[in-house]
């Protein structure tokens, strides 16, 4: 049974998406691979136990001129449905937590794979 996927766009610094399609590619994930690579960081990032913390430090980012395109499983989307409403508890006043989470989790796993490789 295929799931139903969920269409949703966010926007990205220039260098970000650059970065991300760089990371895409030499994971092996192919051109085609961004949605499965970014799924699977937010899989990653709501594991984590302080991922409010960290989409409230992505709410930071500027120059936000690059849009891309995600195709999300409905049982992810839900998941961060249900993300958007513990993190709004912590932070009442953050905008676009949905957009933010997504951004915060690929840049949790840049930031994490970079380190990795880079030691």
């Amino acid at each position: 049974m295929t799931q139903n996927k969920v269409m949703t766009s966010i926007k990205l610094q220039k260098k970000l998406h650059h970065r991300l399609q760089q990371r895409v590619i030499e994971d092996g994930y192919g051109m085609r691979g961004k949605s499965k690579w970014i799924i699977e960081s937010v899989e990653s990032l709501l594991e984590l136990a302080d991922y409010p913390t960290l989409v409230d430090i992505a709410e930071d980012m500027d120059q936000l001129s690059e849009i891309v395109s995600i195709r999300l499983p409905e049982d992810l989307m839900n998941r961060i449905e249900k993300a958007v409403i513990k993190i709004r508890k912590q932070y009442p006043t953050l905008e676009g937590v949905k957009s933010n989470l997504i951004r915060a989790s690929i840049v949790q796993r840049l930031l994490r794979s970079t380190s990795v490789t880079e030691v």
